[in-house]
């Protein structure tokens, strides 16, 4: 990577009740904060609507921003199956949407991206918040986590740029489909 090489990451946290994410700009081989925010869903109780506004919110983002990359962080599994399934849709949405703007996609386990955030893979969030704000000098964290939970996955994308073996990667729908051809009928 050239020191002129400039590229923006966007980090997704997928959520039905609140969408974190956050924004970094790389360049050369330093990144700097752009901006963190949420998008609240509490109040919508239709699901179908929650994944339409995740997904106009994640377009207006990359419309905006213009990003290069986006990293999003992958459900984990619990052991209920109704909430897994929902933000197994919400990360879904978010991905569909950078991929009808072809931006590269690439996953992120929450235990991975903690790990590179603090060196722990089961630190807390408030864990990550502080460690991303003393990295990033942050001046204020926010009420609710989400959104430096998606900060988090930009920065775990930047930390693990140039290895061999980050995550699960996408290019856009022709890349997913031949990386996936079981998930075609």
């Amino acid at each position: 990577m050239s020191s002129k090489t400039e590229k923006i990451i966007l980090g997704i946290d997928p959520g039905t009740t609140i969408m974190g994410f956050g924004l970094i700009k790389v360049v050369g081989k330093e990144m700097e904060f752009l901006q963190l925010n949420e998008l609240i869903l509490k109040k919508y109780s239709d699901h179908y609507v929650k994944l339409k506004l995740i997904f106009e919110r994640t377009i207006e983002l990359i419309d905006t921003y213009h990003p290069d990359e986006i990293a999003i962080e992958a459900p984990f599994f619990g052991k209920n199956v109704q909430s897994m399934l929902k933000l197994g849709r919400a990360q879904g949405v978010a991905m569909a949407a950078g991929l009808s703007r072809e931006v590269a996609i690439t996953e992120y386990s929450p235990k991975k991206i903690k790990m590179a955030i603090t060196g722990n893979g089961n630190a807390s969030k408030e864990q990550v918040a502080r460690m991303l704000q003393s990295t990033l000098k942050l001046k204020t964290l926010p009420k609710n986590l989400d959104s430096t939970d998606g900060l988090a996955a930009a920065v775990c994308h930047f930390y693990n740029q140039g290895r061999v073996e980050v995550g699960k990667s996408y290019t856009g729908w022709e890349a997913f489909v031949k990386q996936n051809p079981k998930k075609l009928k």
